[in-house]
């Protein structure tokens, strides 16, 4: 299986390609920065040098060209203002699923946020709701496309040891997640077919991952 990841730097995504990679699976991760290439690599992926925010939908699809999953993991980071949230977390999502149905790569997993549901109902212009609303319009652009897709949101994020139990349903309430859990269960999304056309939420649970996938 080929998968290509775009944000491939972010820290759940070079989890995500240690795990594809440790099981024999082809990982191609989308970074913008060079310097980032030798990171991929030792995850056991493949760089490829693309700033979502400067290119068109044409030269994302020829990156996609004979993948099996295209994932979104990519943010504009904690450090960011307004305007990335913008570019990133919605304008480059939206450029993905563009590529992808180009590349004809139908299987299309999204990294999202809890909450973003909720963000029409925010009313202030704090940089985590202009976050979450670029999240939300995201997973609505998504929706909307014939792909067989897949949203993740999950809870607050850790860097704990993952336990490899958890909590993933259609609503879980809030809760936090190690990155190493969220990275197991988008390892595990890639061939589930049961979580398409779904939005599903993430916190740490009791539940193991290969379980939590097979009750879908």
């Amino acid at each position: 299986m080929r998968v290509v990841i775009a944000g491939g730097h972010g820290q759940i995504a070079l989890r995500l390609t240690k795990l594809l990679a440790g099981s024999g699976h082809e990982v191609v991760g989308l970074i913008r920065n060079p310097d980032h290439e030798a990171d991929i690599a030792a995850a056991g992926g493949q760089a490829a040098v693309l700033d979502l925010e400067q290119v068109d939908a044409t030269a994302v699809a020829d990156m996609l060209a004979g993948a099996h999953v295209a994932v979104f993991a990519a943010g504009a980071g904690p450090g960011s203002g307004k305007a990335r949230k913008d570019t990133v977390d919605r304008g480059a999502a939206a450029l993905f699923a563009d590529a992808a149905e180009q590349a004809g790569v139908r299987r299309h997993i999204q990294v999202g946020s809890m909450g973003a549901d909720r963000a029409d109902s925010l009313t202030d212009d704090e940089v985590f709701t202009v976050y979450l609303k670029a999240k939300w319009a995201a997973e609505e652009d998504l929706r909307r496309r014939d792909l067989d897709w897949t949203v993740l949101r999950p809870g607050g994020l850790t860097d704990d040891p993952g336990t490899g139990r958890v909590l993933l349903a259609d609503k879980t309430g809030n809760g936090r997640i190690s990155r190493d859990d969220v990275a197991l269960v988008l390892a595990g999304l890639c061939a589930t077919p049961a979580a398409i056309g779904r939005t599903l939420e993430l916190v740490a649970g009791q539940t193991p991952v290969a379980e939590a996938l097979k009750n879908l």
